[in-house]
């Protein structure tokens, strides 16, 4: 997948620009392993749920490195492995991610986060301030729920 620059938007409508650089329900769920889970090779997105497909995986990590959301090292144990993280790009990315909760929680009645009722009652209260925790705890290589890693 070629990087997305300015001359290849459709629009620039900024709603167009965010859903062509991170709109796409594989980016999105890829993000979501990293912050909620904290999953950081292709072999532990490829085990996600939602069963994605290997050339799939390997597009949508490629993008999203050349779009300056992720960023990509060889593991210090297994050098035939990559570390993808978030880059400070894609960390801003979390409170929108966050915003998806709210609304999924609000609409979907067997959403596994209403499980989580005091991070949900929390995060309605003090949106801003969660936001700016889970961004540290990412950036320090932390995620919400470790103990929920595939």
């Amino acid at each position: 997948m070629k990087t997305t620059s300015k001359e290849d938007l459709r629009s620039h409508c900024a709603v167009n620009y965010g859903v062509e650089i991170f709109g796409d329900r594989w980016s999105l769920l890829i993000i979501r392993d990293i912050v909620f889970v904290g999953k950081k090779t292709y072999g532990e997105f490829l085990k996600s749920e939602e069963g994605i497909a290997t050339n799939v995986l390997a597009s949508r990590l490629s993008f999203l490195e050349e779009q300056g959301i992720l960023s990509r090292a060889p593991s210090p144990d297994d050098g035939r492995k990559d570390f993808y993280t978030l880059t400070e790009k894609g960390l801003d990315l979390i409170p929108i991610v966050l915003d998806i909760i709210l609304w999924s929680a609000k609409y979907d009645s067997k959403s596994y986060v209403r499980r989580s009722k005091d991070f949900l009652a929390r995060l309605r209260r003090s949106h801003t301030e969660v936001s700016e925790e889970v961004q540290a705890l990412v950036r320090n290589g932390g995620c919400l729920f470790p103990e929920s890693k595939e």
